[in-house]
């Protein structure tokens, strides 16, 4: 889908060029929204939020982790020396452990997965904001967001972060 859009875009821009081009030359721009969500105040506000909501869960999980990385080092241990029904006791505890650690590992994935886009929707709505109104201020024609190759000069990023750093 991404390749059919690139290819939409293009041809979207070939024929806006040739339009242009018998009238007069059209402002065209690129903005890399991997370096806005990279290195804008928003999204480095996002995610120190994201850090803050998420770590006392993910502490949690690590120390359930070495709890059970002890309890099955334990049991290895002990294997030899363990009666059949106290062995059977131990690896169901240690399998039981396992399941609940990778429930609560699988919901903590989700969860930060969920928020994450949130929080990244909120940094692209910004974004747009911003890169519209940098559009009309500075009469832009056109403004991408992905393409294959873009000039240099044509790059207003750092623009665009910059109006965005202004508004946090």
């Amino acid at each position: 889908m991404s390749k059919t859009f690139g290819w939409l875009a293009a041809c979207a821009l070939l024929s806006f060029a040739a339009a242009a081009g018998a009238q007069e030359t059209a402002k065209v721009g690129f903005v890399n929204s991997e370096r806005i969500l990279q290195n804008s105040a928003p999204a480095k506000a996002a995610q120190q939020k994201l850090e803050q909501e998420f770590s006392r869960r993910d502490k949690e999980l690590q120390e359930m982790a070495a709890r059970l990385k002890a309890l099955s080092e334990k049991l290895d241990r002990d294997a030899a020396v363990l009666s059949d029904s106290d062995r059977a006791r131990r690896q169901r505890e240690v399998a039981d452990m396992d399941k609940e650690f990778q429930r609560r590992q699988r919901e903590f994935r989700e969860d930060l997965n969920q928020r994450r886009n949130e929080e990244l929707s909120l940094v692209l709505e910004q974004a747009n904001r911003a890169i519209r109104q940098l559009a009309e201020q500075e009469k832009y024609d056109l403004i991408l967001q992905e393409a294959v190759y873009f000039n240099p000069r044509i790059d207003i990023t750092d623009k665009v972060i910059r109006a965005l750093n202004a508004t946090k």
